[in-house]
């Protein structure tokens, strides 16, 4: 441990001996001064990690104390001691952001439980969290050789998350390679429960699938109409992990009534499951009932221009008479725009918004050095998308919502891993480009690195042509071409990609929000 430097200062220091001594004997270094004067000036000079502070000494008083050491060693935590109790001195104290306050007489077992929440709760903490992970270690190795279902799935992934969020708060990274391994070993494993029951989801109409994109808005949108004005949140590409660090924001303005994991699609990419989510339907049956609103993959342009046409003929075939108003936020301007006529469109009674930044980061890693720097791994690429959302206008969106009592339902329609293999695979010029599917008539590749659906209309999935099938990359994996091999993995190794098969891609995150009024 550490050795922590104190610095106490007080007029009547003699006659704290006995809780020097104490502090002392807990293996703490104590430094004394007598008065505001030397106390300022041990902290120019001197480190400390925690200061004690009398308030009431002649001279220059605690208060005054304070001030000067705040205004040069803002970070040190300082932690006044007082007789008195009066509220305007504490008011005082905390304005100038104190860490802690007690008042006299003060026992030593008060001293050290302040050192310990102020100084040595980061190391308490961080020796829980590895300690409580290593203990978990095992059980969730064997909870991922049980699993049997998409449900067991959901809290393994859970799991996993919270230990990979915990850690990384505690600071401590002697335990991210153990944990690395543990998420590949589930993401192994999961490949396999995806390429033994995914069809069977489709095909079996067994009460063993999860909730899928196309019945989203049937599930969980349309409940909370019947009630309350509702505004459905779709941000692109969102992660649960992100979903947890954003969380700790939004908890502000909004409860969680209800947090799950739901299935996207294969492929997990845009056009095929945020396509299903409006619409309602698989991408199959969209292109054979709305054609003019689906665009095949080999057409230039968006695949998801359609999105606010789908929602309106979901809501017609369900005879809904809900007004509803859709809006997709590609940049920042177009964000506070929503905001300013954000009257009118309560007017309606559903708001569906679509957010692009997310995925917007994770396209710009691949294409932008900078971007790749700042987003280097999983904890930072979290804190990007926490910072975004903290000087959004998503934010401040959230926060006007709140006082209009408005229930939110803020989802995704896939997420992102970052990935690591190449997999080799030949096709001929109508083969997709998608880094982690491909479709295509004449597709060579090795049969076990994939996941190969001979048969797309089985899952719900249209083609381009009556000989066409898909595979599906799985875990790290990525699909390289073998012309110029070795510069197109250089350039897409260590990248965010989607569209295949790995727990951050396909279980992803639904929320139900209501307003703390």
């Amino acid at each position: 441990m550490k050795n922590i430097k104190i610095l106490w200062a007080d007029d009547e220091i003699d006659l704290l001996k006995i809780h020097i001594l104490f502090l002392e004997e807990k293996g703490y270094e104590v430094v004394t001064a007598n008065n505001g004067d030397l106390a300022f000036e041990l902290v120019e000079k001197e480190y400390f990690d925690i200061i004690f502070l009398d308030e009431n000494m002649p001279g220059l008083s605690g208060l005054e104390t304070l001030d000067l050491i705040k205004k040069t060693k803002p970070s040190i935590p300082v932690v006044m001691i007082t007789k008195s109790e009066e509220e305007d001195i504490m008011d005082e104290a905390i304005g100038s952001k104190i860490a802690d306050y007690l008042i006299k007489p003060v026992n030593p077992k008060q001293i050290l439980l302040t050192i310990k929440k102020n100084v040595d709760t980061k190391r308490l903490i961080t020796q829980k969290t590895t300690s409580a992970y290593q203990t978990e270690f095992s059980q969730l190795g064997m909870q991922i050789n049980d699993t049997s279902n998409f449900n067991d799935w959901t809290e393994i992934y859970k799991k996993l998350v919270f230990w990979e969020v915990e850690l990384e708060r505690s600071n401590d990274n002697t335990m991210d390679e153990i944990l690395l391994f543990q998420k590949d070993e589930a993401n192994a494993a999961f490949v396999k429960f995806i390429k033994k029951n995914y069809i069977s989801w489709f095909t079996n109409k067994t009460d063993k699938a999860p909730l899928l994109p196309h019945q989203l808005v049937k599930e969980k949108v349309f409940p909370l109409l019947k009630t309350h004005k509702t505004a459905l949140i779709v941000i692109d590409n969102l992660r649960y992990d992100q979903w947890k660090v954003l969380q700790t924001v939004i908890s502000e303005y909004y409860q969680t009534e209800e947090e799950s994991l739901y299935s996207s699609i294969l492929p997990t990419a845009t056009q095929f499951a945020r396509n299903a989510m409006f619409a309602g339907m698989m991408p199959l049956d969209i292109k054979k009932n709305y054609p003019q609103y689906w665009k095949e993959e080999s057409e230039e342009g968006s695949k998801n221009l359609y999105e606010k046409e789908l929602l309106q003929t979901q809501l017609d075939r369900f005879r809904l008479p809900y007004k509803m108003h859709y809006e997709k936020i590609a940049n920042t301007q177009a964000g506070y725009r929503l905001l300013e006529k954000l009257n009118d469109i309560l007017n309606n009674d559903l708001i569906a918004i679509v957010y692009n930044f997310v995925d917007m980061l994770s396209h710009a890693r691949t294409e932008m050095d900078m971007i790749k720097e700042l987003a280097q791994n999983e904890a930072a690429y979290r804190s990007l998308t926490l910072t975004w959302f903290e000087h959004s206008s998503l934010l401040e969106m959230f926060k006007e919502l709140s006082t209009r009592d408005i229930r939110i339902v803020l989802t995704t329609d896939h997420g992102t891993i970052r990935t690591n293999t190449p997999i080799k695979v030949i096709g001929d010029k109508t083969i997709t480009t998608n880094l982690r599917y491909k479709q295509g008539k004449s597709l060579n590749y090795k049969q076990k690195e994939v996941f190969e659906i001979t048969n797309p209309q089985q899952i719900g999935l249209p083609t381009s042509n009556l000989s066409s099938r898909y595979i599906f990359a799985c875990n790290k994996d990525f699909f390289a071409y073998p012309n110029n091999y070795n510069h197109y993995v250089k350039y897409y190794k260590d990248t965010f990609q989607h569209g295949g098969i790995s727990l951050e891609e396909m279980l992803i995150p639904v929320i139900t929000l209501k307003p703390k009024r």
